[in-house]
């Protein structure tokens, strides 16, 4: 049977509410010399052995394969992580905080730009034809995409957290140190990229690119500014926007690349081998097809599914727009909506796998 995929976005789920924030942990990305910690009774930092630590060089716990500490890293050389007594590792200080590595961090793909990986206790393995992971994530609204059909059942990913819904499996993404990262916030239902104009046309005071820039420098900490009298921060732990007034969501996605493809080895049946279909929601709230209807000898919609999926395919992060009855409607793929023009009423659309 073949395998589909569809994902969760927060303007169409219908069966719980979001939780966009992205809190992370502060066991992160240490530079505290391996074999020193080896020695110690510190555990090594899970989440760099799970293929992304936010706190990078401020992680009180050692950056370390887990396996190489137990003697039974099946990679050996060639494995991604750190090794004890291997090249990247940095001097031992006095302190841990008052050490930082003066190395760069590896890049951890095999020369691709992403790689979606699943790991059922016997290593990590690729995810076959993960572009559409990938095209999803870069979506600030998508929450989760679950895939059906592959050799552990139906797997959901919840990209906010980056972990697998209800089963013993773990998922990480590679990244090969290019990827360009946007931070948005959620303003009245609508994702807005930071740098991007307001609903009045204003462009907010502080770019994307800033926000990235001193996250990148310490993922623990916050990013303050200001707009007229009123102070915002953007706490990164707790993924808010903060105020004196209220909190809102943000999130860091990044921008999507075209795969270069690859021979990817490890878990197959995980293909798409399926037609994506777009839809939008009904006054009753049925989902119906975006497809030409004839009324007498006129064609009541303008574009079809697949008219809109290869406008898509070209910006997963733009707008489109098409006619219905006459009436010009905004098709926005960030917010999942369609707006009539005249009216300014919403619809939510949907992107989903057949």
């Amino acid at each position: 049977m073949a395998t589909a995929l569809q994902s969760d976005n927060e303007d169409i789920s219908a069966t719980s509410e979001s939780d966009a924030s992205d809190e992370s942990s502060n066991d992160g990305d240490s530079d505290v010399d391996v074999e020193a910690s080896c020695q110690s009774n510190v555990d090594p930092c899970k989440y760099y052995n799970n293929g992304h630590c936010r706190d990078g060089n401020r992680c009180p716990y050692p950056h370390v394969c887990k396996y190489a500490l137990r003697g039974n890293c099946k990679y050996g050389s060639q494995c991604r992580l750190k090794h004890p007594g291997g090249a990247q590792e940095s001097s031992r200080g006095s302190s841990r905080a008052s050490k930082r590595s003066t190395s760069t961090e590896p890049k951890l793909t095999d020369g691709r730009y992403y790689q979606w990986q699943l790991n059922d206790g016997n290593g990590w393995k690729d995810i076959d034809n993960d572009h559409v992971i990938e095209a999803q994530y870069c979506l600030p609204h998508t929450k989760s995409i679950k895939i059906y059909s592959t050799p552990y059942g139906a797997v959901s990913i919840d990209f906010n957290r980056m972990r697998v819904y209800g089963k013993s499996l773990r998922v990480r993404r590679l990244d090969d140190g290019n990827t360009v990262w946007q931070w948005y916030c959620l303003l009245r239902h609508k994702w807005i990229k930071y740098g991007d104009k307001d609903s009045k046309g204003n462009p907010t005071p502080v770019k994307s690119s800033d926000i990235e820039q001193r996250f990148k420098t310490n993922a623990s900490s916050s990013f303050t500014f200001n707009i007229g009298a009123d102070s915002f921060e953007i706490r990164f732990k707790e993924m808010r926007q903060v105020s004196n007034k209220r909190k809102r969501k943000v999130t860091r996605r990044p921008v999507y690349r075209q795969s270069q493809g690859g021979v990817s080895q490890g878990i197959q049946n995980m293909t798409l081998g399926t037609k994506p279909q777009w839809e939008f929601e009904g006054s009753s709230g049925n989902w119906h097809i975006f497809k030409h209807r004839q009324v007498g000898t006129s064609t009541e919609c303008s574009m079809t599914s697949d008219d809109i999926e290869r406008k898509y395919q070209q910006n997963p992060q733009g707008s489109m727009t098409f006619t219905v009855k006459g009436d010009s409607y905004k098709l926005d793929f960030r917010a999942m909506t369609q707006t009539n023009h005249k009216t300014k009423r919403t619809r939510k659309v949907r992107r989903v796998m057949v």
